[in-house]
């Protein structure tokens, strides 16, 4: 259990850190049978009888393929499975001719798996040209689709046509339905039930579930004829019978007359549909059996079974490669919408209130359909893992692999699809599963086999390599009771003397683990386990170092934890290649200022880059070579430590170099041609005091700033000056002295009283002057 933990560990780690696809077998982990062996992933089997040495286990000829060979087992001694894995059965070319038409290769083939590791091929497609269409309308006869009838009683010949844009050869069939012929669903009144229409005026026919009207035909005028004897039929509640119709439309073929060609069910509706439970209601309990129930004269009146579920009708529309294309009015376009969603190679359009647009609407549905590709499997067992890669036209391609493989907006190219299979457990016999594309009759037929018995032949009994005491099988000795060793060659000791000298011989000193922990004791020596080695075992052959991910690098073998480089690889863990091309470029090898160790540049103190060719700081690095040529001036020579064997030159007349010395001096350093330094240093042109400069334009800024506020001052005042004396000498102008208005004079006041209002008084006249 413990061992198959750790080879399903294994195996995930690997397929995580790179894709597990052909070619790319994850690490081999070791067991010691032949048959545990190559269950194992990566994993082959020496039965070469001389491979072991003296104290190896038989886990030793567990390993991967290109390590037992580097150990010297013959190539036919190799039991490596999944070499062939792929046998066409039938392999025929795509074809559109009418006689024998192919849209998907291959056809038929045997695979061979090995547990755990991938094997991948191709599926090719294109759809035919001209292939023949069977088109069988399935209409809804309840009272409210009265309009449409008479429009669908003249559409036959339109139909026909359009559908022969497409393809020569069109057959064309109808159906209509309405709901199961009982309570709830349709009224059980003698009366009603002759005549189900909602008014006395019309006449209706009684109602029903389904009626095959038309089996398949290419007789337009038979289509019209038949569908004009047709009559609009009524039930009770709104949702219809639509289920339980595409259901015995689907499992009919007999009488319905499906050809092996492309099939297309129309169904048209101005309402929702009864689903699976729904019968409850009116007392029917059995659930749908999924089988046709047509009567002679091609009616179904529903009342033994329930309406079928979504899930039924739409497994048996992909059973039979049916293509369904939901044409409803607008108003119950979203109930349809999800059921689409739920039955593949469905679409849903929408239709005007009296059909008019159902000729149209079939052509566009049906260029949806056969638009979009979908490849899936069929009857694949538990174990068995299918996956998908579609590579469709254009740039239409994945990047992943998925469950199912899906292209879109295909007319007549050829695709490709990449198939995945990958067995997680051994398969007790060949299983067969199919890929199928979704509403195409073809199929590709898989056969699996899983490799998990080496098949070594019968043992050779009482073998000579057994000393005789032991069958021989795959190379490995099964030995007779009480003898042990690689060859039987020990005789298992029972008293317990001889059993105690056994284990020291086995012990590196008294104080160790028999076989250092890794192994047992056998004749007194030791048989290591998986991957260790040595006198006591204690030398582990998977210890050394990885680089990449891989042991030694994959470029030595590992030996008691130490790598032996093939190649002239070096390195601890053979990483260093003996390669120099990635040090080289335009100024040679590291450009001069490195050494090439493991094709890579290690750059010398100041330097740095992938090829040394940048420096760490140039300007700080090279600054005292430029301060020691300024102060010898012409001898040179004494420079020389400071500089680095640099090449130094001085520019005449004023530059603004890279660095800067002093303020007086500027230089650039650059790696020449040959990896050589270059340096060159000239005088900085005379710059102005930028202190002097500063304080010089803040004084003169504040100065004249000061002046304008002054001029802006003294103008505000005089404004103000002139504004006063204006209004003096305004006020004094309207100032006038005029005597009759003098306030000092008051003139006379004369009072009158009425004789005719004194009362009690004598009647006088007062003047008063004042």
């Amino acid at each position: 259990m413990m061992k198959a933990i750790l080879i399903a560990v294994t195996v995930l780690f690997h397929c995580f850190g790179q894709r597990c696809i052909l070619g790319q077998e994850p690490l081999c982990q070791s067991h010691s049978s032949c048959s545990e062996c190559i269950r194992s992933p990566g994993c082959a089997w020496c039965t070469q009888t001389d491979f072991l040495k003296p104290g190896e286990s038989n886990e030793r000829r567990c390993d991967s393929p290109k390590n037992l060979r580097d150990r010297s087992c013959k190539g036919d001694h190799v039991i490596n499975p999944g070499k062939h894995p792929l046998t066409f059965v039938k392999n025929s070319d795509l074809s559109s001719d009418r006689e024998n038409v192919v849209q998907l290769k291959p056809q038929n083939i045997n695979i061979t798996l090995r547990v755990g590791v991938p094997f991948e091929f191709k599926v090719e497609f294109k759809r035919a040209v001209g292939y023949p269409i069977d088109l069988y309308y399935l209409m809804d006869l309840s009272y409210s689709m009265k309009d449409d009838l008479e429009q669908i009683k003249i559409l036959g010949q339109k139909i026909l046509k359009k559908l022969k844009d497409i393809t020569d050869t069109v057959r064309i069939g109808f159906g209509s339905f309405v709901d199961k012929d009982m309570l709830p669903y349709v009224s059980q009144v003698k009366v009603r039930r002759k005549n189900p229409c909602p008014n006395r005026i019309d006449t209706c026919q009684p109602a029903f579930s389904f009626k095959n009207v038309l089996p398949l035909t290419d007789d337009a005028r038979e289509f019209e004829r038949e569908v004009s004897k047709q009559n609009i039929s009524g039930n009770l509640d709104a949702p219809e019978a639509g289920l339980d119709a595409i259901m015995q439309a689907a499992v009919c073929k007999d009488k319905i007359k499906w050809g092996d060609v492309t099939r297309i069910l129309v169904y048209t509706s101005d309402d929702t549909f009864h689903m699976a439970g729904d019968g409850r209601l009116g007392g029917v309990f059995q659930p749908h059996n999924g089988q046709c129930h047509l009567s002679d004269n091609g009616s179904y009146n529903g009342r033994a079974y329930d309406y079928p579920s979504v899930g039924h009708v739409s497994r048996v529309l992909q059973d039979n490669n049916i293509q369904l294309i939901f044409a409803v009015t607008e108003d119950i376009y979203p109930a349809y919408k999800a059921l689409s969603a739920l039955i593949p190679q469905s679409v849903v359009g929408v239709l005007k209130n009296d059909s008019s647009n159902v000729v149209d609407l079939i052509s566009e549905a049906y260029g949806n359909l056969s638009s979009t590709l979908v490849l899936e499997q069929e009857g694949a067992p538990k174990e068995l893992d299918v996956s998908y890669m579609s590579k469709c036209t254009g740039n239409q391609e994945d990047t992943e692999w998925k469950k199912k493989g899906v292209c879109q907006g295909i007319k007549h190219e050829q695709v490709t699809f990449n198939v995945r299979l990958n067995a997680s457990a051994c398969l007790k016999e060949p299983q067969t599963f199919r890929i199928k594309m979704q509403g195409i009759n073809e199929e590709v037929k898989i056969t699996v086999h899983t490799e998990c018995h080496c098949g070594c032949g019968a043992p050779e009994k009482d073998s000579k390599h057994c000393s005789s005491t032991g069958n021989l099988s795959c190379g490995v000795c099964s030995c007779e009771e009480g003898y042990l060793g690689q060859r039987c060659e020990c005789k298992q000791q029972s008293d317990a003397d001889s059993i105690i000298n056994m284990l020291a011989s086995c012990r590196p000193d008294n104080s160790s683990l028999v076989c250092s922990g890794h192994g047992n004791c056998e004749c007194g020596k030791c048989v290591c386990n998986g991957h260790y080695s040595g006198k006591f075992c204690g030398c582990d052959d998977r210890s050394c170092e990885h680089h990449n991910g891989v042991v030694c690098n994959g470029k030595g073998k590992c030996n008691c934890g130490t790598c032996h480089c093939y190649s002239n690889y070096t390195g601890s863990a053979c990483e260093c290649s003996p390669s120099q091309e990635k040090c080289i470029n335009d100024k040679g090898l590291c450009s001069g200022q490195g050494k090439c160790t493991c094709n890579r540049c290690q750059c010398n103190e100041g330097f740095k880059g992938e090829h040394c060719s940048a420096f760490t700081d140039e300007c700080m690095q090279l600054k005292g070579c430029v301060e020691c040529h300024v102060e010898a001036g012409t001898d040179t020579n004494v420079c020389a430590g400071k500089c680095l064997n640099a090449t130094v030159s001085r520019l005449d007349g004023t530059h603004e170099l890279h660095c800067t010395y002093k303020a007086t001096m500027s230089y650039d350093v650059n790696l020449g041609h040959n990896g050589k330094i270059v340096l060159q240093y000239a005088d900085l042109p005379r710059s102005v005091d930028k202190t002097t400069l500063i304080i010089g334009i803040s004084v003169s800024s504040i100065i004249f700033i000061g002046i304008i506020i002054i001029i802006i001052y003294r103008g505000l005042l005089e404004l103000y000056d002139i504004r006063e004396y204006q209004n003096f000498v305004k006020a004094q102008k309207q100032t006038e002295w005029k005597e009759v208005q003098n306030p000092l004079f008051k003139g006379a006041t004369t009072t009158v009283y009425n004789p005719l209002h004194v009362k009690d008084e004598t009647e006088k006249d007062h003047s008063e002057l004042i």
